[in-house]
This record gives C-alpha cells, sequence and structure tokens, in this order.
C-alpha cells in the first residue's frame, strides 16, 4: 500500500528564489520513536519542531521533499479567520464557539509571524489583503460582512472599497467593490518550510526526506509504520499528508480530497506599474477563486486555474496568462517566467478535519485553501495534545466533517461534475 504525490511539472518561482533547500537522508533501518509524523509540509514540520523542542523524540518522515506539496507551492496568503466566515460559522455553531474558532485562527496568524520571528526565519511578510467582487450583486455583501467584523467581531483592521477604491488599489476595473483587510497578509511559503525543518532538526528532531510509508498499523499500545529502508514504532503518530494520503489511511482519504491550483509569476513590473500599488495580496469572489499578490521582488504572482483530478493540465501558462489579461489587459502579452502548480486538500464543508483514525493515529488535513495560517498552528496544537492538553485541538475535532459521497471509486468522478458546475456559475 503506497500512497502517491500528485506533484505538478514545472520549477516555481518559490523553489527558484529559496536558494538550496537543505538535504535529509531518506531513513536507514528500524527505528522507534516517542512520536512518528507522515508528512513534512506545513502541518508536519510544525508539530516536529513543536514537539522536539519540548523534548519529545520525534521522527519525521516524507516521500519527496520538504516543500515539494501544497506547503510549498501555494499563494502564500494568510487570509483571517477560518475558510468559512464566523457569520456563517455563528449561524451553523453558535456565537461561542464561532468566536473561539475565530481567536484560534487569530492566534494562528500572530503565532507564524512570532515563530518566524523567534526563529530567525525571513518569510518576506507583507501586510495587507484584499477581497473582492468579480460580480455587482456580491458588493453589499462585502460591505455587510465587514461591518459584522467590525460591530460583531470587534476586529478593527477591515475596511469597506468602493468600485472606484478597489480600481485604484487593485490596479484594475475588473472588479466592483470588496474589503481591505490591513491585519493579515502574505508570506514565501517555501521559505517557512525549510526555516521551519531547520528548526525541528536542530531541536533534535529526526527528519527524513524520500522516505515513502508503505503501511501503517496500529496495535498493543503502539503505531508501527513501514517504508522501503525500515519501519518506525512509536507510542503515537500523526498522519500530514493532506492532500498527497491517497491510500495511506481510507478514512482519511473519504475525508480529504484533492484539487489541484495553477500559479504563473511574470517578471518583475517595475516599481512604476500599477499593479497592487499598496503591496495587498487578493482573492476574487469566484467559487474557483482568483488569487493574486506581488512578489517581494515585483513580479506578480497569479494563481486561479484548477483542476480536479489527479493530472496536470496540459498548457499550465496558457491558462493563467488569460486569466491575467482578463484583470490586466495591458498584461495580456506578458511572459512568464515561471509556471507551477499543487494540490491542496478540501472537505466538503470547508473545515480541517482532524480526528483519531486509529488508536493513537491522528489525521490532520483538509484546510481547503486556508492552510498557510491555520496548517502550521495545527501542528502546534498536535503537539500540545501529546503534551496532555488537547482542549484546543478538539475545538476541531468536535467539527462535524461528513465523507465525500460515493465511496472510493466513484468519489473523484462526483467531485469533477459538482465543482465544474460551480466553476460554471461563476462565468453566469
Amino acid at each position: 500500500m503506497t500512497y502517491q504525490s500528485p506533484i505538478s511539472p514545472g520549477i516555481s518561482w518559490y523553489e527558484a528564489s529559496v536558494g538550496e533547500r537543505p538535504r535529509y537522508a531518506a531513513l536507514a533501518g528500524d527505528t522507534s520513536a516517542d512520536v512518528v509524523i507522515i508528512g513534512g509540509g506545513f502541518t508536519g514540520l510544525s508539530a516536529a519542531a513543536h514537539l522536539a523542542k519540548a523534548g519529545v523524540d520525534v521522527v519525521l518522515v516524507e516521500q519527496h521533499r520538504f516543500g515539494d506539496g501544497a506547503s510549498g507551492r501555494n499563494g502564500g496568503q494568510l487570509n483571517t479567520g477560518q475558510r468559512s466566515g464566523i457569520d456563517e460559522l455563528e449561524k451553523e455553531l453558535g456565537w461561542t464557539r464561532a468566536k473561539a474558532l475565530f481567536d484560534l485562527a487569530e492566534e494562528a496568524k500572530a503565532h507564524l509571524l512570532d515563530f518566524s520571528r523567534a526563529n530567525g526565519i525571513e518569510i518576506d511578510y507583507r501586510a495587507g489583503h484584499m477581497s473582492v467582487a468579480h460580480k455587482k450583486r456580491y458588493v453589499a455583501d462585502y460591505r455587510a460582512y465587514c461591518d459584522y467584523l467590525t460591530d460583531r467581531v470587534g476586529y478593527p483592521h477591515v475596511s469597506f472599497m468602493d468600485a472606484a477604491e478597489t480600481e485604484e488599489r487593485v490596479g484594475s476595473k475588473r472588479y466592483f467593490g470588496g474589503m481591505r483587510d490591513m491585519g493579515t497578509g502574505h508570506i514565501h511559503p517555501l521559505k517557512l518550510v525549510v526555516g521551519t525543518a531547520r528548526v525541528a532538526a536542530e531541536a533534535g528532531g529526526r527528519l527524513h526526506e524520500e522516505t515513502g510509508v508503505t503501511g501503517i498499523e496500529a496495535e498493543g499500545g503502539k503505531v508501527r509504520i513501514r517504508t522501503a529502508t525500515g519501519t518506525v514504532t512509536a507510542d503515537r503518530a500523526l498522519i500530514a499528508t493532506n492532500a498527497h494520503g491517497k491510500d495511506l489511511d481510507p478514512v482519511s482519504a473519504a475525508h480529504i480530497m484533492p484539487i489541484g491550483s495553477f500559479i504563473g509569476a511574470t517578471p518583475p513590473l517595475g516599481d512604476a506599474s500599477p499593479v497592487l500599488p499598496g503591496g495587498e495580496s487578493v482573492d476574487d469572489s469566484r467559487f474557483v477563486v482568483r488569487y493574486f499578490r506581488r512578489s517581494a521582488d515585483g513580479r506578480l504572482l497569479f494563481g486561479g486555474r484548477e483542476i480536479y483530478a489527479a493530472a496536470s493540465p496540459s498548457d499550465i501558462r496558457g491558462a493563467i496568462r488569460r486569466q491575467i489579461a482578463e484583470v490586466y489587459p495591458d498584461l495580456a502579452d506578458v511572459e512568464l517566467t515561471h509556471a507551477w502548480g499543487g494540490y491542496v486538500g478540501i472537505t466538503m464543508p470547508r473545515k480541517p478535519f482532524m480526528r483519531e483514525v486509529k488508536p493513537q493515529v491522528m489525521s490532520i488535513g483538509g484546510f481547503s485553501g486556508h492552510g498557510v495560517m491555520l496548517a502550521n498552528f495545527a501542528g502546534k496544537l498536535y503537539a500540545e495534545s501529546v503534551s496532555g492538553n488537547r482542549d484546543r485541538l478538539k475545538l476541531f475535532e468536535d467539527l462535524k466533517i461528513p465523507p465525500f459521497p460515493g465511496g472510493a471509486r466513484l468519489r473523484p468522478l462526483l467531485l469533477y461534475l459538482a465543482l465544474n458546475w460551480y466553476a460554471l456559475r461563476d462565468r453566469i
């Protein structure tokens, strides 16, 4: 039983700009630990760093290299709150639970920045994010949510933008209004991955790349994972493979599905460019979200092409260039220096999946496009639970996350049909 990671071809701008990544040797032989972690993305590496700092003997294995999955290839946007708006969560869960989840997300944001500063990880953080309406009929919803965050939640960092302000700040006539949030921002995600791995290793965590897991067993109060080059026996395990677990654990696979999202990078646009003059990141109101921002060296990083299958599209560059031209017609002929993709894990209700799937085996994933901020913090929460405080992790464990319908064979087809229907609605 092996799990495959559907890595998209194409060197990302992140990989090209991060410098030489340290390598970690593959597992060689059998070993034991207090905790074994499967998956070297945001969640797994964060958990390893916090556990190792707490004196826990931890082994982490990754099938590819750290950052080769979505953690090192995503849009880099932090956002605010959970993937679902707190107004939606209040209707579903009540004010107390909704506010607790919002506050945890705010703590996650602060933790990411504090952790990076404390450990000397330069993540190219830049403040500011805008959510914008691609249809006029959505503008009133943005205004209402902005008022809700300010008045009901007490979040002071947002302001409503009318069409004129949106055009000025985005540098495009494509959108009709939106919300500006100066309490969040965007980062270079692969720098965070590389830095977190360094912190975990320096604290005593045993990290292994290019070590694919072929099986996981939980019996007799122990957990054992098998790889082609050895086994790890531990008191407990964390599955942090997110979209890439496939057959490793059927429970996780039923609740977390992969969707591919693709990004292109332009050459540096220069200081005189009208594109995003304030440096904020952007997401729009489409179901198939378009998201974009300026990099530290002034490139436009533009994402939005999605697929709902395991194969990469044949023309990433062409698709991304067409989407850029819709927003920025003056860039219709721009060449892309890099084009790449990654697969993110989504759940049916777009809430994280955190559940004990076997005795002493926790699975964490399904951040549904909100993982830059939340996935790192989930690793910290898992480390807390190992030390005996499971209260905060339980706020996520108690969320009702139904499995995708259709069973293992029909699930991808049903997801493909459903998500393409919603993508069609974006255009009408």
